[in-house]
């Protein structure tokens, strides 16, 4: 049992990455426009489970994304069995039961998310059904991070209280960003079938909406990097950089996609970017939280290294 827990290291990896393998996949489906090429769920027909022939390549490929569903959740399984065992032969007072809740967390959304895949078949991709399903992949990503960090995340003090209020202002607004990708999303050209219905919006307009919320999630980790160069906060101004890169050339490649006419290849980079948005954004939460990885601190020492981090 022991060699298990030992794996919750590289499963916790692992769920990270089958994550948001998944989105990109996902994208794939509908940029091809296999979104109905199985037309109802959860079987794939009336009669099959599994896409056959007549359903042409378009079944093939939303069946395969269906299969990669069944990897996700031997993954979080996995995942969650070791982090429960990591818990259970952990020695000491104090078990380190977070680790098991974030599995839990992700160990459940995997099915949840299952679900929701297929309301949106069984609702001809309605693209608030489709935006939704995104959005919950995001948030589990952002779990993923979570979990990640718990494990192994640097050592590191509390961000002055300033600084932490400012990093939970750039997740929000990063989410702002996400929710308005999937209402463009919602009203362009790829709704992963023909005849799917969209939502009626200018798809023009809401570009236009969505590029200035990603101006202010921009200034906002800049503003980011600036205050934490300042406050001496180097954990805080690591992570702040590493999501202004990501923010530059997920930008890079959404003007670039609005004015080639959104080619396929670059809607579903674009969707890996939106999934490193959402991890990178968490990131940038957990660098302004105090982290030991040493034994628990005691409640005096706790306090002292609150007072020094202000």
């Amino acid at each position: 049992m022991e060699r298990v827990a030992g794996w919750l290291w590289p499963l916790s990896v692992a769920n990270l990455v089958a994550n948001t393998v998944i989105v990109v996949t996902g994208g794939a489906v509908r940029v091809t426009g296999s979104g109905l090429g199985c037309p109802t769920w959860p079987r794939c027909t009336d009669e099959s489970y599994v896409a056959h022939g007549a359903l042409g390549v378009h079944g093939a490929i939303e069946f395969g994304n269906r299969m990669l569903t069944f990897v996700l959740v031997a993954v979080a399984i996995a995942c969650w069995v070791s982090a429960l065992l990591h818990g259970l032969l952990a020695k000491g007072e104090e078990r380190p039961w977070r680790p098991f809740g974030l599995a839990t967390v992700v160990a459940l959304g995997i099915p949840a998310q299952a679900i929701i895949g297929g309301f949106t078949v069984l609702t001809d991709l309605n693209p608030y059904v489709v935006a939704f399903h995104l959005l919950v992949s995001m948030a589990l990503i952002g779990v993923c991070v979570v979990l990640v960090d718990t494990l192994r995340g640097p050592e590191r003090p509390a961000a002055p209280p300033r600084l932490a209020r400012l990093t939970w202002l750039v997740l929000a607004s990063a989410w702002v960003v996400l929710y308005l990708g999937t209402v463009v999303t919602g009203s362009g050209p790829h709704s992963g079938d023909l005849d799917a219905r969209r939502t009626g919006l200018d798809p023009q307009v809401m570009s236009h909406v969505h590029a200035v919320a990603v101006y202010v999630l921009v200034a906002l980790t800049l503003g980011l990097v600036v205050t934490a160069h300042r406050a001496g906060a180097g954990t805080v101004l690591r992570a702040g950089l590493l999501l202004l890169g990501v923010e530059l050339l997920q930008g890079l490649v959404g003007f670039t996609q609005y004015f080639l006419d959104l080619p396929e290849a670059l809607v579903v980079l674009h969707l890996l970017g939106a999934a490193l948005v959402s991890a990178t954004s968490t990131a940038v939460v957990l660098s302004g939280r105090a982290r030991s990885t040493g034994q628990p601190m005691s409640g005096s020492t706790a306090t002292a290294t609150k007072s020094s981090a202000r």
